[in-house]
């Protein structure tokens, strides 16, 4: 077996996919043995209990009284050189390219050439950052002075050599779930607080933002209630939070949409519902159709991304085109008015996510990147899922 390996590792702490994936690796690298130090302006939310292989490093931001803006990059720079020296990384694992990827290669000339760094590209970092020319020259530096970089799918591997014309090879790591916390949970007395009998629950997840498509997903919605009794559950908040509430108070449909603003188990909630809706115009993987996969639930959403590479069109949920709002609540009435069919898709999701994208297949993934980077020998088993 190699040896345990130190590593650094930071990301955005709030809420959002790429803090939750990367939290969730450092918490299961732990486990396996490895010395995980999170180096970032807040404790990450996913971290949870103490364990003995895992520390927090906050980067703190001097207010010199000459800078207009608080140097956050720098003092995350300075804090990743010095959490490397102090406790003799081996590496640096950042996720999302700005600014983390360029502090990343600050802190190994800090250092030297012994500290290596990986980095994880998310989504937006690539999608909407990249098209930004005042920054792109940045992104680009900090993807190419990388001794690895991953992505979450194939369509975000692809836009990042289309938007930055980069040449280097890029791994695909997709995100994962702990099987152990996600799971279908038996939630009846929840699920009866929100629907009465015969009810369907229709659920939405997100940061609420123009790109989700909100107004598609009420849209959605009200067109199965003209066919299948059922509600809405929308979990999240973000800018288009307002509209939306007066959309569904404009279409006299407030009876049957609840907001349950942002929540943190996210496990529970999603196993009362009956179909996650996922009608986004961009999504680099989709974090929370997975999530849903794991507990059993299909998803109806878009031919968006890397959507397609984790909802199997037909098996694990159905994909329309963006903004076919007729057909995603056509499939989704086919779904909940067809118990067999229904109950054919819920096995499907639960065995693909279990064998496709499950904790230990991917942390594995990431291990061999780590050693390789390294130029260690390891023999890192495939792990069996099941």
């Amino acid at each position: 077996m190699a040896r345990r390996l130190k590593i650094g590792i930071t990301c955005y702490p709030s809420l959002g996919g790429s803090g939750v994936v990367a939290t969730e690796l450092g918490k299961l690298l732990a486990e396996k043995g490895h010395e995980i130090h999170f180096i970032t302006h807040s404790v990450p939310f996913r971290l949870g209990q103490f364990h003995k292989n895992i520390f927090y490093h906050e980067v703190e931001v001097n207010d010199y009284y000459v800078f207009r803006y608080p140097p956050y990059d720098l003092s995350l720079a300075s804090k990743m050189a010095q959490v490397a020296k102090m406790h003799k990384l081996d590496l640096l694992h950042v996720h999302y390219a700005v600014p983390h990827a360029v502090c990343a290669y600050l802190a190994k000339q800090m250092v030297g050439d012994q500290l290596r760094t990986v980095t994880t590209l998310h989504g937006t970092d690539i999608t909407v950052l990249a098209q930004d020319e005042s920054i792109k020259d940045m992104i680009r530096l900090g993807i190419n002075q990388s001794d690895a970089v991953t992505a979450v799918s194939n369509d975000l591997i692809r836009e990042t050599r289309d938007l930055l014309d980069i040449d280097k090879a890029i791994d695909l790591t997709y995100n994962f779930v702990d099987k152990r916390v996600y799971y279908p949970r038996d939630c009846a007395s929840l699920r009866n607080d929100f629907v009465g009998k015969g009810e369907k629950i229709l659920m939405h997840i997100s940061n609420f933002r123009p790109v989700k498509r909100m107004n598609d997903v009420v849209d959605i919605f009200a067109k199965v209630l003209q066919k299948v009794p059922s509600r809405l559950l929308l979990v999240g908040e973000g800018p288009d939070l307002p509209k939306i509430q007066h959309k569904v108070r404009s279409m006299g449909i407030e009876d049957k949409v609840h907001f349950l603003g942002k929540q943190d188990d996210v496990a529970h909630v999603i196993s009362i519902a009956d179909l996650m809706l996922l009608p986004s115009e961009k999504e680099s993987f989709g974090l929370v159709a997975l999530e849903a996969m794991a507990c059993g639930v299909p998803t109806i959403g878009s031919i968006a991304g890397g959507i397609p590479e984790l909802v199997t069109n037909g098996e694990t949920g159905y994909l329309s085109p963006i903004g076919d709002t007729d057909d995603m609540a056509n499939n989704a009435i086919k779904l909940l008015q067809n118990e067999r069919l229904y109950q054919q898709f819920r096995e499907a999701c639960l065995y693909r996510a279990r064998n496709q994208f499950c904790n230990e297949l991917i942390t594995a993934e990431y291990e061999r990147i780590y050693y390789r980077v390294l130029g260690i020998e390891a023999n890192i088993p495939v792990p069996v899922c099941e």
